[in-house]
């Protein structure tokens, strides 16, 4: 779906102020909408005309008076998050009809309530950026494995992900992936990806996961029903397979849980890449809506990490670098890949929906 960047209010992500918080809602609204998501867009238009009221109590005054870049920090899809896990732990049954699709027309008045009774519980939602782990965004990965070893490089890939999250995408090699025609992963998997795929189909082959370690400032414990629920608020509610995908990573974590280390990511990126390489074994760097969040001189650290290490690396031990973040002026999400020796620069492999649903390949 072409996007209209007509609908979005153009401004740095770094912007702080009334006017950023207002064009981070009026954004996060075009996002929605362009991204078939309206219920989610419902609800972030009525937080944005409740940012010209005195409605909302603690919480919208806290928004209002955000001192930090509200579009960088998503802040919108905070208050947002926290109104749909009220919905869904059945603590605000007045939202019902919202979250139902039945689109009232006083939505605003209705979210103000809502906020209004539950401030202490949506306060906290404030704290942190939103938890967006998503098993769809596996498949851009297994998609880009594929790639890589067509380029030549070996099948077995250590993960080292950043921003894992709850480590749902740390688990993909128990995914079953369909890619425009491409399978790969356990036939017997519960969990199967088909995204709906756009222009030709990645290279066939295989690939394997010989280790898969992450990390997170705040990492999800899909065990923990709470942690989960609070995950699951993340999700748009227009996506119920998301939530269908969600279930089955719980299931997958109960049985044998991804390993997550509490750590900054550039931290954790020089402990890994400090372990002897492993011949035969590809290193892959991989992370997902994750690198807004990442503050610009821990990015400029990893970066150089990487490329350092990179220098070192060999065909027989190569080092990739696998992202799946978006492009702040297309407002589409791309997947990239770098690799060395011999694929040095960044190469666009393909423009996806940002939670699996559709990848459009180009590689």
């Amino acid at each position: 779906m072409p996007i209209d960047k007509a609908q979005y209010v153009a401004t740095d992500p770094g912007a702080c102020g009334p006017d950023a918080v207002a064009r981070a809602f009026e954004n996060q609204v075009a996002y929605c909408r362009d991204n078939g998501a309206p219920v989610t867009a419902l609800v972030c238009d009525a937080l944005r005309q409740l940012l010209d009221t005195e409605r909302g109590g603690a919480v919208m005054r806290r928004v209002r008076r955000w001192a930090g870049p509200a579009l960088a920090d998503a802040l919108p899809l905070r208050v947002a998050g926290g109104l749909h896990a009220l919905h869904l732990a059945g603590e605000e049954p007045a939202l019902a009809p919202i979250y139902e699709g039945l689109g009232p027309t006083h939505g605003a008045e209705l979210i103000a309530d809502a906020i209004e009774r539950h401030e202490p519980y949506l306060m906290p939602w404030l704290d942190g950026p939103p938890q967006t782990n998503e098993a769809g965004r596996s498949a851009n990965f297994a998609a880009a494995f594929l790639w890589l070893v067509d380029q030549g490089l070996p099948a077995d890939f250590e993960l080292m992900e950043i921003g894992s999250s709850a480590g749902i995408n740390l688990m993909m090699r128990r995914y079953r992936y369909d890619l425009g025609g491409v399978s790969a992963g356990p036939a017997t998997s519960r969990m199967k990806l088909v995204p709906e795929w756009r222009g030709d189909p990645p290279p066939e082959g295989a690939f394997d996961i010989v280790d898969a370690q992450g990390c997170d400032v705040a990492p999800v414990d899909l065990t923990d029903p709470a942690q989960a629920l609070r995950l699951k608020a993340y999700i748009w509610p227009e996506f119920t397979e998301r939530f269908a995908r969600m279930d089955a990573a719980i299931a997958a974590a109960n049985s044998f849980p991804p390993e997550i280390t509490r750590m900054r990511a550039g931290d954790f990126l020089e402990r890994q890449l400090g372990n002897p390489a492993k011949t035969g074994v590809t290193r892959v760097l991989m992370h997902s809506v994750v690198w807004q969040y990442i503050p610009a001189e821990e990015r400029e650290r990893i970066t150089a990490l990487m490329e350092d290490a990179g220098a070192q690396a060999t065909a027989d031990a190569p080092l990739a670098w696998v992202s799946l973040e978006a492009n702040r002026d297309t407002h589409r999400h791309e997947l990239s890949v770098r690799y060395w020796p011999g694929g040095e620069e960044w190469r666009q492999l393909a423009t996806a929906h940002p939670h699996g649903a559709w990848i459009e390949w180009s590689g």
